[in-house]
């Protein structure tokens, strides 16, 4: 009995595939829908021409980046519609991934390495790039695809890609925040925890940055402020008025989300929002919370 032509190395690049189109779309699940196209389209074709493909990895990455420039392109329209603000969708920690669907468990190879280029800050800073720059950068300076690659899949010369890739990267270099030890960001956190269960606004303004900003996504379906929160004193107070240990039955946990310390609010055995934070130093200079139930599907 013969198999399809190269089958254990097209399975096999699922991970990979996930990986970029995660950090292409900041959305699991039109990462997870984007890989899937590029799969339906391999198996679509006829036999022979599969086996001319020389290299089906290559093949797979193409078509998945393909796709997830045509999302990109649509996405700005999508989200001028979106009700409040948008924000990527946060990852827990590889030992509380379960499946998206609400089952335990889920596969392995659909899992996103929670490395530095999954920052919820690094996500939002790509968030400001053109579908074009984002995608160069991404291949070049994260997953180190030479410029000739990058240019083939763009459709764009290698030059001009490496124009794309080098205004991405000025974006990071102003943008992105410089956060201390790993040791000093999970104490930042835990006192902010600390602080925002006692209702504590003069601790909880010590811990912020005066100019640090706060966005909350609710997507429409729950509630959610509509617009970001500016500045140390109306963060703390907002924070006060909402939530905290007298909530009834919320519960205030510190969990790892996209490889960095964070927040998550549980009421009923639901996670009903996961907050990421930007720190510069050891002050807080973003929040973002996110409430959508849609993006907290892995989380619950």
């Amino acid at each position: 009995m013969t198999t399809e032509p190269a089958l254990s190395a097209i399975t096999a690049e699922r991970t990979r595939l996930t990986n970029l189109a995660y950090r292409f779309l900041g959305s699991l699940s039109e990462a997870e829908d984007a890989v899937q196209e590029a799969y339906t389209r391999w198996y679509a074709m006829p036999r022979e021409k599969q086996e001319a493909v020389e290299s089906p990895g290559a093949w797979l990455t193409t078509v998945a980046s393909r796709v997830c420039l045509d999302v990109l392109g649509s996405a700005r329209a999508r989200r001028e519609s979106y009700v409040g603000q948008w924000v990527p969708e946060p990852l827990p920690d590889r030992t509380e991934w379960t499946d998206a669907h609400g089952g335990a468990g889920a596969d392995p190879a659909d899992r996103i390495t929670l490395d530095e280029s999954v920052d919820m800050a690094f996500l939002v800073v790509l968030e400001a790039m053109t579908p074009a720059e984002r995608i160069a950068f991404i291949l070049h300076d994260v997953f180190r695809y030479p410029f000739a690659d990058v240019a083939g899949i763009l459709g764009r010369t290698p030059a001009a890609c490496r124009q794309l890739a080098a205004s991405a990267r000025r974006r990071v270099g102003t943008a992105r925040p410089h956060p201390g030890p790993a040791a000093g960001r999970a104490r930042v956190i835990r006192d902010f925890k600390r602080a925002w269960e006692a209702k504590d606004v003069a601790a909880l303004v010590g811990l912020l940055d005066p100019d640090a900003t706060m966005v909350a996504d609710g997507g429409g379906l729950v509630g959610a402020v509509a617009h970001p929160v500016v500045g140390a004193d109306r963060i703390a107070r907002y924070l006060t008025d909402t939530g905290g240990r007298s909530t009834p039955g919320m519960t205030l946990l510190e969990r790892s989300v996209n490889g960095r310390p964070g927040l998550v609010a549980r009421f009923g055995g639901t996670t009903v929002t996961v907050a990421a934070f930007a720190l510069t130093g050891d002050r807080i200079t973003g929040i973002w919370a996110v409430r959508n139930p849609e993006k907290l599907r892995i989380w619950n």
